[in-house]
Parts: C-alpha cells; structure tokens; sequence
C-alpha cells in the first residue's frame, strides 16, 4: 500500500434482522452498492467487513450478501463480529441497526427492541480492548429514557463518537428551506403518518430538526400531554394551542404542503378538508388507523403540536409560526417511494462522516431528546392521556451551524 494513502476505515454492523425493506437493507446495502448522491453514484470509501444477525427469518438477505460480498463476513456473536473472529477490537466502527424482528411489545405499546441490550455488547468490547471506535445507533436510542440516558453518558465516558436518530431530519425538504438560526420561534407543528414509538420519533425529530436552530439554542422541553381518538377531535375544534388545540393556520400549512393528501370529496384530487371532512377521513371502517396528538412545550416557551392522521396524510409536513413574520414557514420532509427509499441516502452519508472524520455531524442530544419525547408521549397515552410535566428532558445543546439536510 502506498504509505501516503489514508487506509479505508472498516466497520462491523450489529443487526436486529437483515430482510427486505429492513433498515439493515436500506443502509447496508448501500455499503455494499453504492447510492446516488449529488447527481453520481457514491461508493463510500469504507469497508463493511463483519455482520453480526441476531434473528434470521426465512426472508433473511444477510447470506445472501455475504455471498456476493465475501469481505463482508458473518459472526455468530457480537464480539466475534467486532473482534473478526480475535480476541480484541478489529474494526473502525459500528454500526447498529435495532429495527425490525420478532420483539415483544409491553403493556404500554412499546416494541421491545434490544438496541440497549447490542449497545451493551459492543461496549463491553471496547472495555475488554481498552479502546473504542465511533458508533452509530439507528432510529431513537432506546424504548427506555434511564437506558438512553446511560447510553449517551457511555459514549462521553469512554470518549467515542455516538450518532443516532432516522432519516427524517436529514431527508430533501420540499421547498428547500432551512429555520434562519436565532430567530424565535412561536409556535410549530408536523402533521404524519403511522402510530406510537415508531412513527412519532420520525415526527418529533424532523420537528426537532427545524426548531433547534431558534434563538438561544435547545432548552429542553418542560412538560407534554398525549391524546387519541375522540379527544383528537376536541382539540382540532378548539381553535388555539392554548384552548387545547393547535395553531390553524399552521395545520392548513401543512396540509398544503402534502404531497399525499387524501382527496375530501370526488371529483378534485386535493382540495382542503374542513375540520369536519378530516374527521370523516379518518373515522370511517375502512381506516383502521386512530387519531394520535402529542402536544408539548419547550422551556422557553415553544409551543409543539405532532398530530398523526393516517388516512388524512401519507407524508411529513412542518409548519412554523416565526416572530415579525405574517405567514408560517412550512416544508415537508419528501419521502420518495418504499421501492426508492433514497432518504437513506443522506442518513448513510452522515455514518460516513461519522466513521471517516471521527465525529458526529449532528449533535447526539438532539435523539436523545426525541427519545424522551417519545417515551414521554407513550407514557402520557398509557396514564390516561393525562398531562406531565417533564423535568428530565431539560436537555440543552446547539445546533451544528450548517444545515444538514439533503439540499443538494
């Protein structure tokens, strides 16, 4: 090897499953392929060289892989899979993938995920080793705060590099437009698809994702109150985040901003639904999906509303109401079809950074928060939809200066 060229970095991956549509296939494949990124196609310029697999269904694609891509070598247990088949650390990070596989839910609706449990694995080596690599966690850190806390602590104790969180907050935006930094933020809403701890972090981060770059930085969030069903309802009539509702014109900016809004009537294929057409809209036999708000607050005083209303929308939208500013800001989040999946492109491309320049490029904080949000929210629907104040979220950070999204 010439003595002047920078080794390619080699990283191992902890997988929950490796399947059709898994995140291990959206992210590893494009290890293994390549992906389109700023008009070419891209092969990172790292080495997926072990794979650890801890459930294997009958559609797994890891052996399959494996074939095709001999360096890329499958271990029977985590540590063999960081150490390759050693006895201390070989590789140059981690990737972890906990989505997806036969896990059990709780009472409390949560699907048990063991990302904790494989973090706990891949320390583990890093202590026996004395050394550690730069670890990437997909998606929320944990179904469990005091977990997820731990996980975070971990990472600045044994000084590496931890990036987690989905691909919402950095996915192209449609229009292409960035919260200017240090302006205050009033009031913010994401209107989504999908139901609890598992689309409500999409939401909550690409929200997260927007209104950190507000003057002062993150503060943490103070309190939040979860409904569904009838009291969703309640709270779209009530006319004002303070009534117990949200913004209007916020909510009407992000139905506008839809891609995927569900025509109200025949005869028009996107017409702005009344309040009471988005009621029928959802509640009708054929949508099996219940209406979920999460309203919060910053300690600043942000005001937050997630509504997910599958059956209303398909997509990700965020509408902002900013200080001496008349209309709202509003984007969505695009998410091109399941066949394309290409809002992985940019998520694959921050692990890169991750692993090539040994930092993160987003701050941690910002998933730990969403973290705790959604485990708050969860938590709220579990007592009874009832409102709770949030003291351990007061989580403080600033945002990176640079967007970070997929504007190019």
């Amino acid at each position: 090897m010439n003595p002047g060229r920078k080794a390619r970095p080699r990283i191992a991956a902890v997988v929950t499953e490796y399947r059709r549509y898994s995140h291990a296939e959206h992210i590893l494949d494009r290890y293994l392929w390549g992906y389109s990124w700023e008009g070419r196609h891209h092969r990172p310029p790292i080495d997926l060289v072990s794979l650890y697999t801890d459930q294997v269904p009958d559609s797994d694609l890891s052996r399959h892989r494996s074939q095709l891509f001999p360096r890329m070598k499958i271990y029977k247990t985590v540590a063999e899979a960081l150490c390759r088949g050693g006895d201390r650390l070989d590789v140059d990070g981690v990737l972890l993938i906990g989505e997806h596989g036969d896990y059990p839910f709780n009472e409390k609706g949560q699907h048990l995920y063991p990302r904790y449990e494989l973090f706990q694995r891949i320390v583990k080596v890093f202590r026996d080793s004395g050394r550690s690599v730069p670890v990437f966690n997909d998606k929320h850190l944990s179904w469990n705060w005091d977990w997820a806390v731990e996980m975070v602590e971990t990472a600045r104790e044994l000084k590496f590099p931890l990036l987690a969180g989905s691909s919402l907050p950095v996915a192209r935006r449609i229009p292409a437009i960035e919260l200017p930094r240090r302006t205050q933020v009033i009031e913010a809403m994401c209107v989504a698809v999908g139901g609890i701890d598992g689309y409500d972090i999409h939401a909550l981060e690409a929200m997260q994702s927007m209104v950190e770059r507000r003057r002062g930085g993150e503060t943490g969030v103070e309190w939040i109150h979860a409904v569904k069903g009838a009291a969703v309802w309640e709270a779209l009539a009530a006319g004002s985040f303070d009534a117990g509702g949200w913004d209007p014109e916020l909510f009407r900016a992000c139905l506008c901003r839809s891609h995927r809004l569900v025509p109200a009537r025949q005869g028009f294929n996107h017409h702005l639904p009344s309040n009471r057409q988005v009621h029928e809209l959802i509640e009708h036999e054929d949508n099996p999906n219940t209406p979920v708000l999460y309203r919060y607050q910053h300690r600043d005083g942000l005001k937050m509303s997630m509504l997910l209303i599958e059956g209303v929308v398909h997509d990700f939208t965020f509408a902002a109401r900013l200080a001496g500013r008349s209309k709202p800001l509003s984007t969505q989040m695009y998410l091109p079809p399941r066949e394309v999946c290409n809002f992985f492109n940019p998520l694959v491309h921050a692990t890169e950074q991750l692993f090539t320049e040994r930092r993160a490029p987003y701050p941690i904080e910002r998933t730990l928060l969403t973290t705790g949000l959604t485990a708050a929210g969860v938590e709220s629907l579990f007592k009874g939809q009832v409102r709770l104040n949030t003291p351990h979220l007061a989580v403080r950070y600033r945002p990176t200066k640079h967007s970070t999204f997929w504007s190019s």
